[in-house]
C-alpha cells in the first residue's frame, strides 16, 4: 500500500544536496560537468564557424544565381527551353536550382514573379510575397521571410534595360546542415560523454581505493571489542605503496596506520594493567580466605561463651561476625569475578530453567516475605546447556536486587519464554521505584550503587548485577535493563542448549503464574 504523505522539504533538500552524496560521485559529476561544459563550447564554437562557412556560401550561390538571371535576362528570346507556367523565363535557365526565386520589377512595379518547383515547373508566388519583393531596390541583398516559402537570401541586379531583376534561394538548406550538424555533434557528445563517465568511474575508484581499504579498516576496526580485554589490532591495516607514500590518499592511509599502532599500544598498555589488578584482586581474594575463615572460626568459638562476658563484648561479638560474613561474601565476589574474567571454563550441563526459576522465587520469598513473588514458567521443561550454580546465581541476584531496592510491599515477577528455538528470555519485573535514567547504563558495572552514599544497605557491595552480566556473558547471552517510575524490567537472552533433550517449542510457552 502506498503513502500519499509529502515528504518533508527539509528532507528533500537534504537528499538532492550535492554536498551529502559519495567522493566518487561528486568527483564523477565534476567531471561529467566540465565535459558537458567542454562539447557545449565545441559545439557551439563549431555551429558559428560552420554558420558562418555556410552563409559565405550562400552569399556566392545569390550572386551566382543574380548574375545568371540577369544575363540570361539580357539575352532576351531564350535559346533554351521554355517551360510553361508563371514567372520570367530566366528561371529556366540552365544552372537554376530548385527553390530559386526569380522576379522583375519593371518601373517600380513587380510584373512577374515565380519560384522553381522540385519537378523543374515554376509555380505563381503569393500576393504577399509579391508585395514583399517589390520593395526590394537595386543592388540590395536581403534575407526575408517570404509567404508561403520561407527564408529567403535575396538579390537584386540593374538590367541593361534599367529594369531590376531579383534572384535568390532559400535559407533552409543552410538551416538543414546546421541541424544535422547539431544532431550529429549531439549524438557523438553523448556518446563521448558515456563513454568519458564510465572510463571516468572505473580510475576514481581505482584512484581512491585506498579510501575504500581505509573505510573498511575502520569499520573492522569499529566491530572490535574495545571496552575490555586483549584486543590483537592489524598492523599495518591499510597497505601504502612506497612509491605513491607521497599522495593524500598514501598520507592519509599513513596517518591511519600510525594512528591505530598508537591505540593498538595503549589497549595492550591497559590490558596489561587490567591483567595486573585482577591478579593482584584474584591472589589478595585467595589469600584473605583464610585469615576470616579464622576469624569468623574464633568468633564462633567466643559465641559459645556469651553467658561469661559482658552484654558490650557480646554486641561486639556479634557486629564482627556479621561484618566477617560480609566480607567473607564480597572476597568470594571478587574472586567469581577474577575467575570469570581469566576466562575460567564454567561447568557445562543440561539445566532446567524452570525449576531454577521456582527455586530461585522461593528462596527470596524466604528472605523478604513482604513482597509479592510471582514466577510464570511453561509446563514443559525449558532445558539450556550452562553451569546450574551460577545460572541460579544470576537468579538469586537478580531477585536480591529487587529486594534490596524496592520496600516492602512491591510486587516482584519472573518470567521464562521461548520466543524462538533458539533463545530463552528470562525477565524479572517489579513496580518499585524505578531506577534513575543516568543510572541506567553504569548499573552492570562494578562497585555500582543505585544512590550516591558509601552505605552498605542491606549488606550491598555493588557486585550483584556485574557478576549477572559477566555470567550471562559467559554463557553467551545478554542482559538489559528498561526503568521507569512504576516499572524496572532486567531481561536476560540465553541461547537453548543444542541436546535434544533441550529446546523450546516453536511459539512462546506460557503457563499460570505460580504467587507466594
Amino acid at each position: 500500500m502506498s503513502s500519499n504523505r509529502r515528504a518533508d522539504p527539509r528532507e528533500r533538500i537534504r537528499f538532492r544536496s550535492p554536498h551529502t552524496w559519495s567522493l566518487q560521485t561528486r568527483l564523477l559529476a565534476v567531471l561529467v560537468g566540465l565535459l558537458i561544459l567542454v562539447c557545449a563550447g565545441i559545439g557551439a564554437g563549431t555551429l558559428l564557424a560552420m554558420n558562418r562557412v555556410l552563409h559565405q556560401q550562400l552569399d556566392h550561390q545569390v550572386a551566382d544565381a543574380v548574375t545568371r538571371s540577369m544575363v540570361f535576362y539580357d539575352f532576351g528570346p531564350p535559346p533554351f527551353a521554355r517551360y510553361a507556367g508563371p514567372g520570367p523565363m530566366f528561371l529556366d535557365a540552365p544552372g537554376q536550382s530548385v527553390g530559386t526565386v526569380g522576379a522583375v520589377i519593371i518601373d517600380g512595379a513587380l510584373t512577374e514573379a515565380a519560384v522553381v518547383t522540385s519537378d523543374g515547373t515554376r509555380s505563381q508566388l503569393t500576393p504577399s510575397a509579391f508585395g514583399q519583393l517589390k520593395g526590394i531596390g537595386e543592388d540590395d541583398t536581403v534575407r526575408i521571410e517570404l509567404d508561403g516559402l520561407g527564408a529567403y537570401q535575396l538579390g537584386a541586379v540593374n538590367a541593361h534595360d534599367g529594369n531590376i531583376v531579383v534572384a535568390g534561394l532559400p535559407l533552409s538548406g543552410v538551416h538543414n546542415i546546421q541541424v544535422t550538424i547539431l544532431v550529429f555533434f549531439s549524438a557523438m557528445a553523448a556518446v563521448a560523454l558515456a563513454l568519458a563517465a564510465a572510463v571516468g568511474m572505473v580510475i576514481i575508484r581505482r584512484q581512491l581505493a585506498p579510501l575504500s581499504k581505509v573505510v573498511d579498516a575502520a569499520h573492522d576496526v569499529a566491530q572490535l571489542d574495545l571496552v575490555r580485554g586483549e584486543v590483537h589490532l592489524p598492523t599495518p591495516v591499510v597497505p601504502v605503496d612506497p612509491d605513491a607514500a607521497h599522495t593524500e590518499v598514501g598520507q592519509l592511509a599513513a596517518a591511519f596506520n600510525r594512528m591505530l599502532d598508537r591505540i593498538a599500544d595503549a589497549l595492550a598498555v591497559r590490558h596489561a594493567s587490567e591483567t595486573r589488578v585482577r591478579q593482584f584482586v584474584a591472589d589478595a581474594s585467595h589469600e584473605l580466605r583464610t585469615p576470616l575463615a579464622s576469624i569468623r572460626g574464633y568468633i564462633e568459638l567466643v559465641r559459645r561463651q556469651l553467658s561469661v562476658i559482658p552484654d558490650d563484648l557480646a554486641y561486639a561479638v556479634d557486629r564482627v561476625d556479621l561484618e566477617s560474613k560480609r566480607m567473607s561474601q564480597l572476597v568470594e565476589d571478587m574472586l567469581l569475578l577474577a575467575r570469570v574474567d581469566a576466562g575460567r571454563a564454567l561447568d557445562r550441563e543440561d539445566v532446567d530453567l524452570c525449576q531454577l526459576a521456582v527455586d530461585a522465587v522461593s528462596d527470596a520469598h524466604v528472605a523478604a516475605p513482604d513482597h509479592r513473588w510471582s514466577v510464570n514458567v511453561p509446563d514443559e521443561p525449558v532445558v539450556i546447556g550452562g553451569d546450574r550454580l551460577r545460572l541460579h546465581q544470576i537468579l538469586a541476584n537478580l531477585l536480591a536486587n529487587a529486594r534490596v531496592h524496592t520496600p516492602p510491599g512491591t510486587r516482584v515477577d519472573i518470567s521464562l519464554l521461548c520466543p524462538d528455538r533458539d533463545t530463552v528470555l528470562l525477565t524479572v519485573t517489579d513496580d518499585g521505584p524505578g531506577i534513575p535514567e543516568h543510572q541506567q547504563s553504569e548499573i552492570f558495572e562494578r562497585f555500582a550503587r543505585g544512590d550516591s552514599s558509601r552505605s552498605r544497605r542491606a549488606g550491598s557491595t555493588g557486585l550483584g548485577l556485574a557478576i549477572v552480566s559477566a555470567l550471562v556473558k559467559a554463557h553467551r547471552g545478554t542482559v538489559d535493563v528498561r526503568s521507569a517510575p512504576g516499572e524496572t524490567t532486567f531481561v536476560v537472552t540465553l541461547p537453548v542448549s543444542p541436546h535434544p533433550t533441550g529446546g523450546c517449542d516453536a511459539q512462546p510457552l506460557r503457563a499460570a503464574p505460580t504467587r507466594f
